[in-house]
């Protein structure tokens, strides 16, 4: 698939998560589920949101009476330098934010049902398409997405949380997909909470998590005595919106520390939400939160930080070599400095984020070691020695030489090429090698020894990711299940073609009035079709004598459930607005 945006492609490791929308599943419960949380939001939001809003909903291409069509988001967009692209609920974070830095808005096309549609913890397009998208027309606010994508794609997580990041989406699908069983979620609820326990510390990708969760998806802007709505999250909830603005909700003034020292659930209301100055105070912020990364500090630190995440990750030696991986070994002098490291598996060399050739996972397939560090004796970085240095120390090419590195670390081999670039030495191969350091010994009939006198960056994520994932598997496209419509369904169909469609009057009011005893007779407890039934007849002013009874089962409604009855005045006051 092969979405564009500005005659930009969708980078090919990020087209893998990309599945078709498939506009057609979604069914006329659906678009009401949609129309209902849209007017609602829109009625409270026009006074309530920044004021990129409104206006931003028109402009993203979406409709208040309708699902939107991704497609023609990604459209709508282009002209902001954004895109849209569908993908199939929860991805990792990097690759999330990794969609962002590249200017693509990832949308869960999956819609809420009716029970859950005051909020819903998994991913739904009210939330990813109307939350997310309006406000990305403010500049500002674009900037910070973006530059949070590619600070946020390259935090190291814990092996704990990539766990955790499991566990938390099937239970969520769970909740949402209403097809598992109570003693299911329970288990997968258990497994959550479990998970949730076995997380110690706070990582990297943690404070990432958090500053995005309290800005993106639930800030506010502005003053904390008038504040302004920005987060998707509020801007998607009918509930947590309106409540967002008043007392019970406390309003604290951004500060990056509090932010990420402060946790969250996703399953339940957000007790307190904080209130940035501007766009520009997030800006400093997220630049801020940076500084302290993996990827900007490097050093035996940052690499320890890899090693506990045992996923993919690329560190960058000081001669500019990156190496991608996954780190599970490092070897430490009598100060705690590495002096050699191990990654298991798969691994590719690359330099300026190009993979080197002859460099990548085919030729490093079962892992790669390197020392870091530079030579016993010698001022002079090793990546910055000439020529002339290079054959004093024996490094020629069919040459047998040793070298001895200051951390301990002894390589001694026949010298079979030399990589550099840009002029510095990024490689040394050699043949028939032997490694010795404490408690190391090593020998290859075949070496490349990566060369750099430090560590200087550390991240989440491969150098060239075009290269490193080319053998990723695609998500798999769930077929499209076309059944036949359920009685109920075929009766908000029936509804919503009146609205759209109908211009006969004596015809609409038939079709209404079986609708309505469809309703009396079979479905008691539908509130939703009721409430947009009663907007056509108040409207139009017709079945005038029918309004009461349809009044008098929404009330029947509204005293047997609490919830219901804040939804159903909600939408009588859309009605008589």
């Amino acid at each position: 698939m092969e979405t564009k945006v500005q005659d930009r492609k969708v980078p090919k490791h990020l087209q893998k998560f990309v599945v078709d929308q498939q506009y057609e599943k979604y069914t006329p419960i659906d678009h009401a589920v949609w129309r209902y949380v849209m007017r609602q939001n829109h009625h409270f939001l026009k006074d309530t949101a920044h004021e990129a809003y409104v206006d931003g909903l028109k402009a993203s291409g979406i409709k208040i009476e309708s699902i939107p069509n991704v497609d023609e988001m990604n459209e709508s967009l282009s002209p902001f330098n954004w895109g849209a692209v569908n993908i199939d609920g929860f991805i990792p974070g990097v690759i999330f934010f990794d969609f962002q830095a590249y200017g693509f808005l990832p949308i869960a096309s999956d819609i809420r049902k009716l029970e859950n549609i005051q909020y819903t913890p998994a991913p739904d397009i009210i939330h990813e398409a109307a939350g997310h998208a309006p406000i990305l027309l403010d500049e500002k606010f674009s900037e910070y997405v973006k530059l949070f994508g590619s600070i946020g794609s390259k935090a190291l997580a814990t092996k704990e949380e990539h766990e955790l990041f499991e566990a938390i989406r099937t239970y969520s699908n769970l909740l949402e997909s209403g097809t598992g069983t109570a003693e299911e979620i329970e288990k997968s609820k258990e497994n959550f909470e479990q998970k949730q326990k076995e997380i110690k510390g706070l990582s990297e990708a943690e404070k990432i998590s958090r500053l995005y969760w309290w800005t993106v998806e639930y800030g506010l802007v502005g003053t904390v005595d008038e504040p302004k709505i920005y987060g998707a999250g509020l801007l998607s909830s009918v509930s947590e919106g309106r409540n967002s603005l008043t007392a019970a909700v406390k309003k604290i003034p951004f500060d990056l520390h509090e932010v990420i020292h402060t946790g969250f659930d996703i399953t339940k209301p957000q007790p307190q939400l904080f209130v940035c100055r501007d766009f520009e105070e997030l800006i400093d912020a997220v630049n801020e939160l940076a500084s302290t990364m993996a990827y900007s500090v490097g050093g035996t630190e940052s690499l320890e930080k890899a090693l506990k995440s045992n996923h993919t990750a690329t560190i960058v030696y000081s001669s500019g070599l990156q190496v991608t991986g996954t780190l599970a070994n490092l070897v430490k002098d009598q100060n705690g400095e590495v002096t050699y490291i191990g990654f298991a598996g798969p691994t590719a060399l690359a330099f300026e984020d190009v993979q080197l050739r002859g460099h990548g996972k085919d030729t490093h397939t079962e892992g790669y070691s390197s020392p870091v560090g530079k030579i016993k004796g010698k001022h002079t970085p090793l990546e910055d020695w000439s020529d002339k240095e290079l054959a004093e120390h024996g490094v020629v090419l069919n040459s047998v030489t040793t070298l001895e590195f200051e951390g301990g670390i002894t390589i001694t081999g026949e010298v079979s090429n030399i990589v550099q670039e840009k002029g510095k030495i990024l490689l040394i191969s050699f043949k028939k090698v032997r490694v010795i350091g404490q408690n190391l010994e090593q020998q290859f009939e075949e070496y490349d020894m990566a060369v750099g006198a430090s560590i200087v960056s550390v991240y989440a994520g491969a150098a060239d990711s075009e290269e490193f994932y080319a053998d990723l598997e695609e998500v798999e496209q769930k077929p499209l299940v076309q059944e036949e419509l359920t009685h109920l369904e075929k009766l908000y169909g029936t509804v919503r073609d009146i609205r759209e469609n109908e211009l006969d009057v004596n015809k609409a009011e038939q079709r209404l009035e079986e609708v309505i005893a469809d309703l009396s007779l079979h479905f008691p407890n539908d509130w939703l079709l009721r409430v947009e039934v009663l907007e056509l007849l108040t409207q139009h002013n017709i079945l005038a004598s029918l309004r009461p009874l349809i009044g008098k089962e929404l009330e029947i409604l509204q005293s047997s459930d609490e919830e219901i009855n804040v939804l159903v005045e909600r939408g009588l006051k859309i009605i008589h607005h």
